[in-house]
């Protein structure tokens, strides 16, 4: 990868790039108030649960489909990959986390790159004619800035498992420490799930993580919340 794409990967997975992740734990919170999570070992469980019950097989895999589709200018594969992303989330938090962290995604990219497919994907987004799912956003970024899919697919997983760990920072006695050797400890999961993104396509996304799920309808009705999601 030349040095502008990576750049730009850099930019739009790091943790400081605006799309509104910071205000999700997606399920985390209620799994460390019902005693559930309460140590590093935890923290861990709960990140590769997630990467690879839902963000591996499904938003990795939508995020090389959406990036496939972008290069293509397929704009009716883009919405319809965008409608699967939506039933694909059954739980309304985490359904709309994505729909806005995408939100902000597109704005970001549409505005730094001029790109077209962008530009009309943001425009349906912004006249509520398709929800804008983060990894499509993710995805059509890629697209526009010339990223490798695979590499596209890894960083995606990194910047979930960094969000997870920072939330498991603010909601546990943790250090520093341990959310890297949690990120770390991630590393070769992150490596095979983007590696089985390859050859996939919209027809490929799968999810099966039903604890989590569970935890994120449970988590809406909470007396006190620190994340929204």
């Amino acid at each position: 990868m030349s040095t502008d794409p990576l750049l730009s990967l850099l930019q739009f997975a790091d943790g400081l790039f605006p799309s509104g992740g910071y205000a999700h734990s997606f399920g985390l919170e209620y799994y460390v108030q019902a005693g559930e999570v309460r140590d590093p070992a935890g923290v861990e469980a709960f990140v590769h649960a997630h990467l690879e019950g839902a963000a591996g097989p499904c938003d990795a895999v939508a995020v090389v489909a959406a990036l496939t589709l972008g290069d293509r200018e397929d704009l009716d594969g883009c919405l319809s990959l965008d409608e699967t992303l939506d039933a694909m989330k059954p739980v309304a938090e985490f359904r709309e986390a994505s729909r806005q962290m995408g939100r902000q995604t597109l704005r970001v990219a549409a505005t730094v790159t001029d790109h077209p497919m962008l530009r009309a994907v943001s425009e349906l987004v912004e006249a509520g004619r398709t929800p804008g799912h983060h990894p499509l956003a993710f995805g059509l970024a890629g697209s526009a800035l010339g990223w490798p899919a695979e590499a596209a697919a890894r960083a995606y997983l990194y910047s979930t498992a960094a969000l997870l760990v920072g939330a498991a920072l603010r909601l546990l006695p943790l250090g520093q420490l341990d959310g890297q050797r949690i990120l770390r400890a991630a590393a070769p999961l992150i490596e095979r799930l983007a590696r089985e993104t390859e050859g996939k396509g919209p027809a490929d996304l799968w999810s099966f993580a039903p604890g989590i799920e569970i935890a994120g309808m449970r988590h809406a009705r909470l007396d006190a919340r620190l994340f929204r999601s």
